[in-house]
């Protein structure tokens, strides 16, 4: 298309579910509620982690830098979903719009990284119990980590630049609750074959690589743990998994069907719904999973809540 014929968007309208007008208030309620618990359940979970001494291990340093992402991970989304649903308008400007897909699809990508690095510390935990201490260090954990979080950052820096140069000139409605890739792209008035061909093979790699890696693991780990003699060693050896799994299995089984697709028709009811799942619901459940199946951690919420005299 010849630029001189078309006029740049400045903003974009984000539709979220045009469907449920009528209960945007109880929406808007609930949302909020399931935020506050989501930020207040990842925030107790990474202090707990980081005041208490017991819990300075590799599993639980990882743990935390889970539960701090998370919180990240919500704020690029859910805030604004929750301005939407009060608004009338509905509207975020073009950066705003690439920013909020740079910040969802970063964080998401450390947290695939995480969760492949936290397979791999139980991994090595059940699987080479004796060169543990000496393989996974609480540097090599700290490098880790952070391995994780800058690898998340530079991630969707190419697919973020080619979209940035696309022309958009007309409808500006997002038919999504925020702001992503596929629904963007479909709002372009010129051939987006490439950007579809580039996102479908950075996510494939980058989503399918981590499942691969901690699918191995578990592999390892299952084999490992069905030669231990007795059931009751079973029981605690699988159970330091059982909450991770538990997350992987939510986590991964949203964005595979979301995002490890080579086409830009979409059911649209259906890609809100495994949004809502992975943006919302999985960070919404991973203190619950990690707390209520984890006795160090309840016991080291009731320490600091006898120290603080919460308890009485």
């Amino acid at each position: 298309m010849d630029p001189g014929n078309w006029s740049q968007v400045t903003e974009f309208i984000i539709l979220g579910f045009p469907h449920l007008q009528g209960v945007q208030a109880y929406l808007f309620v609930l949302l909020l509620l399931i935020y506050l618990t989501t930020v207040l359940g990842n925030l107790l979970i990474f202090l707990v982690v980081r005041l208490d001494s017991r819990l300075h291990t590799p599993m639980y340093h990882f743990l935390s830098a889970l539960s701090l992402l998370e919180l990240g991970y919500t704020a690029a989304t859910i805030p604004k979903m929750l301005s939407n649903l009060l608004s009338v308008e509905k509207t975020i400007s073009f950066s705003g719009c690439l920013l909020q897909i740079y910040f969802f699809h970063s964080l998401g990508a450390a947290e695939c990284y995480l969760l492949t690095a936290m397979a791999y510390d139980r991994y090595l935990a059940i699987c080479r119990p004796l060169h543990y201490p000496t393989l996974m260090t609480p540097e090599l954990c700290a490098k880790i980590a952070v391995g994780c979080w800058l690898g998340g950052l530079a991630g969707p820096v190419v697919e973020i630049s080619l979209v940035s140069r696309l022309p958009f000139c007309g409808p500006n409605r997002i038919q999504h609750i925020f702001c992503d890739f596929p629904p963007v792209l479909s709002l372009a008035c010129t051939d987006t074959s490439i950007n579809v061909l580039v996102d479908f093979v950075i996510n494939s790699c980058k989503i399918l690589a981590t499942f691969l890696l901690i699918l191995s693991s578990y592999v390892q780990i299952i084999h490992t743990v069905l030669s231990i003699p007795s059931a009751a060693g079973k029981r605690k050896a699988f159970s330091t998994c059982t909450s991770h799994l538990t997350v992987v299995l939510i986590f991964y089984g949203s964005i595979l069907f979301m995002y490890v697709r080579l086409k830009k028709s979409y059911s649209l009811d259906y890609d809100r719904a495994l949004a809502v799942v992975y943006s919302v619901l999985t960070p919404f459940l991973n203190p619950f999973i990690y707390s209520f199946r984890n006795k160090d951690i309840k016991e080291a919420v009731r320490r600091r809540l006898a120290g603080s005299g919460a308890l009485g």
